[in-house]
Formats: structure tokens, C-alpha cells, sequence
């Protein structure tokens, strides 16, 4: 005996509850996919917000942001932080491959491993995925960093770089807010001592202290000033006409 109504409505009531699950999952899908597509252009004029940022509001927490454009951010902060964060960060188009495949080799092997993210995948994590480790979070790291380098320019990659970090353990996020907490100074105004130190801080905001640092502490913003001096160039893309004045 053949089944009644037409195909179409013999083909929905054979999908059944799954299909309709399943179509629901992909709109979800492609709702979420579209966020970070339509936003990255958006962030070339507007001023961002973090995922971080945004949680720790949602939970009335304090957040401290005053968002300072690259211009006015110290020369000398912007390669102590790609000197210790991205050596590479005007080179690669948003992923460093070379690193990313070393980490992977090191992960494969049971070895401890970094995670070889970018700044342009920091950033990318801290304006669409949150701060959570997990492997699937760095998988969607890598397409998101290259699309963000392919939008973005560097120099407007950095400057929400500085401005979304979280610098401090009471809220601070950006450098202004992070260099006024550590040495009541603007971001404008900062020593080789200060800005490396300020460099060193951004792996572990909760913890370390730029204002009050260990002789360890002082020790890694030493190397990252004498790099930062020694091959301040490679971090020449972020500076007004392609050039950092340093001295």
C-alpha cells in the first residue's frame, strides 16, 4: 500500500524528529560562524569588546578599559610585546605555521607544549571564543587568525591587541588601564624597564606584578628589552608610516 500526500510531506514526516534536530544545529552552526564573518569588518571603525570582558560584566564584576588609539601607546611597549609574544607577527599571516606544526610534533609526542598562538590568534580568541583551553578551541583559532589578518590590517590587529589584553587582577584590560595601575603612568610615557615589564606580565595577568616584580620577572623583561632594542624592526608594521621610533 503507498504512503499518502505528496513526496515533500512524505519526506518530512520520514525525517522525523532528527532531521528537524539537525537542522537546527546547522542554522545554530551558521549563525555562529557568521558572528566573528560580519564582526571582524565592523572592527576596523569600532572599538571591540572581549569575550572576557563582556563575562566578567555579565557577572557585575569590575572592568577597567580605556581604550587608547595606537598612536598614543608607547613605541617601546609595541615590540617589547611582539618581541615577547610574536617574533614573527609581521611576517606571518596571522598563524605562524612553522611554529604551529613544532607545537603539534610536541603534542603528538606527549611532550609539554606552549600553543604557539599569535597575537593575531590571541586576538581572535579573545574577541570570539573566550579564554577555555581545549583542542577544538585551537582548531578554531587558526581559520579565525587568518581571516582576522586578512581583514585587519596589522597595525589595527595591534592596537585592539593592547587594548583587549587583560593587564592586571582587578579588571584592568588595555595598556592605558594596565600602565596606571602598575606605575601610575599613561601608555604614552613608558621607560625600556617599564614597558618590558609590562610586556612580560600579559601570560599571566593574575600573577604577576610589573609594579612589584620577582628578580625572575625582572630577569625575562631584561632579555625582552635587550631583544625588543636589538630588533626593534621586526615589529616596524605597527608603527606610524611602518616605522617605530625607538630609543
Amino acid at each position: 500500500m503507498s504512503e499518502s500526500g505528496p513526496p515533500a510531506a512524505r519526506r518530512r514526516r520520514k525525517r522525523g524528529p532528527f532531521g528537524r534536530l539537525l537542522r537546527v544545529l546547522l542554522v545554530v552552526v551558521a549563525g555562529l560562524a557568521a558572528i566573528p564573518i560580519v564582526l571582524t569588518p565592523v572592527y576596523l571603525v569600532v572599538d571591540p569588546v572581549s569575550v572576557p570582558m563582556a563575562l566578567r560584566m555579565l557577572g557585575g564584576q569590575q572592568v577597567v578599559r580605556e581604550w587608547r588609539p595606537i598612536g598614543q601607546i608607547s613605541d617601546r611597549l609595541k615590540a617589547a610585546v611582539i618581541l615577547s609574544e610574536d617574533g614573527q607577527f609581521c611576517r606571518h599571516l596571522g598563524v605562524d605555521l612553522r611554529a604551529l606544526k613544532d607545537e603539534a610534533e610536541l603534542m603528538l609526542a606527549g611532550k609539554p607544549f606552549r600553543g604557539a598562538s599569535t597575537l593575531t590568534m590571541q586576538v581572535a580568541r579573545n574577541l570570539f571564543l573566550g579564554t577555555g583551553a581545549s583542542i577544538v578551541r585551537k582548531a578554531l583559532e587558526v581559520p579565525l587568525a587568518f581571516y582576522v589578518d586578512l581583514v585587519l590590517p596589522k597595525r589595527r590587529i595591534m592596537e585592539i591587541y593592547l587594548n583587549i589584553a587583560e593587564w592586571g587582577p582587578d579588571g584592568q584590560f588595555g595598556i592605558e588601564a594596565g600602565a596606571k595601575a602598575a606605575f601610575g603612568t599613561d601608555a604614552d610615557a613608558l621607560s625600556w624597564e617599564r614597558a618590558s615589564l609590562l610586556a612580560v606580565t600579559l601570560p599571566n595577568p593574575l600573577v604577576r606584578r610589573p609594579a612589584r616584580p620577582t628578580s625572575g620577572l625582572r630577569r625575562v623583561a631584561a632579555i625582552v628589552e635587550q631583544r625588543a632594542r636589538q630588533y626593534g624592526e621586526r615589529a616596524d608594521c605597527v608603527g606610524e608610516n611602518g616605522r617605530l621610533a625607538l630609543q
